[in-house]
């Protein structure tokens, strides 16, 4: 994989945080696409001693004049893209009755629609390099949860977008699979609202609804996705990949 580029949204933290750790560990070229420069900064940082280089963008994901930036500033200056990682994403509470059209619209914005146009733009340079996507999903996208009404619809559409756009690009030579999380150890539900306590007994409650006993760690799902994106994968592609200690198994509770 060496001298291979990727870009890796969602960078500054969670599941992209890891996947551009690791991806630049791995001799990787990342570009980390955020909207905390501190954060991203410590991201380079820490990963200054890996092989791969590191190259910083901050960006609104839902902001298609910068996501048409980033793929000119990526190819301007690495001169392609190999790799394609979608981590960016958030998640907020509510049901059918009290989630408001504007909280719906910005987890569509923010989970599906930046996802498609990011993919839609990138595949000339992937039809180049013969290259690849991954996406961050969720569990949600594979099962149905009270109370994250938004959320679980924007997941399963991801999970369609992977299947349909596999199929679509396969004679292009580029592949697209999914990730599918079950509760991972990362800042997305603090950011949602969630205080620290509510947090805590959230986290606990993983143990009664992971089969396998607790919540994932943000590197596991990374060594996922770096195998997917790796010619280890080369002929996987359509597949939404559950990495959820046993959760999509397991009925609501």
């Amino acid at each position: 994989m060496d001298e291979k580029v990727a870009i890796i949204t969602g960078a500054s933290s969670g599941i992209g945080r890891a996947a551009a750790t690791e991806f630049r560990r791995r001799g990787i070229s990342v570009v980390a696409v955020g909207r905390n420069e501190a954060d991203l900064s410590t991201l380079r940082d820490e990963t200054r001693e890996s092989k791969g280089a590191l190259r910083m963008h901050l960006a609104d994901v839902t902001e298609f004049t910068q996501i048409d930036r980033l793929l000119s500033e990526t190819i301007e200056h690495f001169g392609k893209l190999d790799i394609l990682v979608n981590a960016a994403g958030i998640i907020k509470g509510g049901n059918i009755e009290d989630t408001s059209i504007d909280e719906w619209d910005r987890m569509m914005n923010i989970n599906v629609r930046s996802v498609f146009y990011t993919m839609q733009k990138c595949v000339p340079h992937l039809e180049k390099t013969k290259g690849n996507v991954v996406n961050v999903s969720s569990v949600t996208g594979l099962r149905s949860f009270p109370n994250v009404l938004a959320y679980c619809v924007s997941k399963a559409a991801v999970d369609q977008l992977t299947r349909c756009s596999a199929l679509e690009l396969a004679p292009k030579g580029i592949r697209v699979n999914a990730v599918n999380p079950g509760v991972v150890v990362t800042n997305l539900h603090r950011r949602s609202g969630m205080n620290e306590a509510d947090y805590e007994k959230f986290l606990a409650n993983a143990k009664n609804t992971h089969p396998i006993g607790r919540a994932g760690e943000p590197g596991e799902v990374a060594d996922l996705i770096y195998f997917l994106s790796s010619d280890s994968a080369k002929w996987i592609t359509g597949a939404t990949y559950s990495i959820d200690g046993g959760r999509a198994l397991t009925c609501a509770r």
